[in-house]
């Protein structure tokens, strides 16, 4: 174990496996240190531990938070490994560093926030950073990780984020999942995505709802069914920026989402639009307000930017290329809907 102090002057350890830790909070509350300190426990688990031996890393770190660590290898998990607590990290080692789900699992591979369909708090300064997350989907025969009388009912994506602010995922691989590959749902607020790669989802790449004050950047999301972003349900005063979307069947998806503003996206063969703009029947699921600066949609099927509802207003479009399109450059459901700079 090798003890050391930031520049705060607070404890940080680095143990090399979970039965450590007991022993280190056991000295640590021997010395005084309160549950409020920023005491930070690093826990370095060897290759080949199986998903239960990780869980158990996380939820053994104190109670101040702590950092769970894998180096390169594939890791079988066989239920959602939860990070569940302020102040907790789950890192990898990059791509190297394989969280495989194992068949017939059916549930999702990573949950950020409380593992229930209606957390009752918020989770806040969570980190998940390099990872490829294999849902192995092909081994899976359901979409929700339990069914109705069971419990959850989480859909079975490779990363979900849930009530969670103040967070950050990173350099992550989110392949061949039964859903989507990282989505963010009930509550989310002021996350970073950071290097998100997603392919080969049963729908959609990357898919947010009740999210705010977010940034996604850096993004690569090609050939998913559904589409390479899906945006729905209060997904507002966000930035996407930075992304390829690539051979999805829709590049993004657009219902219920406002004051978003969208920056140096490339849009590319897409089996139909490249931006599709809707509205649901209920009230106020409507695109209002959005922005794209510098938006590139080119040989897609459909059109490269499609407002399908008329009460889709004052959204903007600043320095476009749309060439190639099957359906042509802007299609509106009414003229003047979007602004063209």
């Amino acid at each position: 174990m090798k003890i050391s102090f930031n520049q705060f002057g607070c404890f940080r350890a680095v143990v090399g496996n979970t039965a450590w830790v007991f022993l280190w909070v056991f000295l640590m509350v021997g010395l005084g240190v309160s549950k409020t300190s920023a005491l930070g426990v690093v826990v370095k688990l060897a290759a080949g531990v199986t998903g239960v031996e990780i869980q158990q890393a996380l939820d053994n770190l104190p109670s101040c938070g702590g950092e769970v660590v894998l180096p390169a290898g594939t890791f079988e998990v066989s239920q959602p490994i939860v990070v569940g607590r302020d102040f907790q990290t789950l890192r990898g080692a990059g791509e190297a560093t394989v969280l495989h789900l194992a068949d017939n699992a059916n549930c999702p591979v990573i949950i950020l926030g409380e593992p229930v369909n209606a957390p009752s708090r918020t989770v806040r300064h969570l980190r998940v950073a390099g990872f490829f997350v294999d849902g192995n989907r092909v081994h899976q025969q359901r979409e929700l990780w339990r069914l109705s009388g069971e419990g959850a009912e989480i859909r079975n994506n490779g990363i979900t984020v849930q009530a969670v602010s103040d967070s950050v995922v990173e350099d992550v691989t989110c392949a061949r999942n039964r859903s989507g590959g990282l989505v963010t749902t009930l509550g989310v607020a002021r996350l970073t995505v950071r290097n998100l790669t997603a392919f080969d989802n049963e729908f959609d790449g990357l898919a947010c709802y009740l999210t705010t004050d977010s940034l996604f950047t850096g993004l690569n999301l090609h050939n998913n069914p559904g589409a390479g972003i899906s945006l729905d349900l209060a997904f507002n005063q966000n930035v996407i920026s930075n992304a390829v979307l690539s051979a999805n069947d829709l590049g993004i998806f657009m219902r219920a989402s406002r004051d978003n503003r969208f920056q140096d996206i490339s849009i590319r063969n897409s089996h139909h639009h490249g931006v599709f703009m809707a509205h649901s029947d209920a009230p106020q699921t409507e695109c209002v307000d959005n922005a794209f600066t510098n938006l590139v949609a080119a040989n897609c099927g459909g059109a490269a930017f499609r407002v399908n509802n008329t009460t889709c207003t004052n959204n903007i479009i600043i320095r476009a290329k749309f060439e190639g399109n099957g359906k042509g450059g802007l299609s509106l459901a009414q003229p003047n809907l979007v602004t063209m700079q």
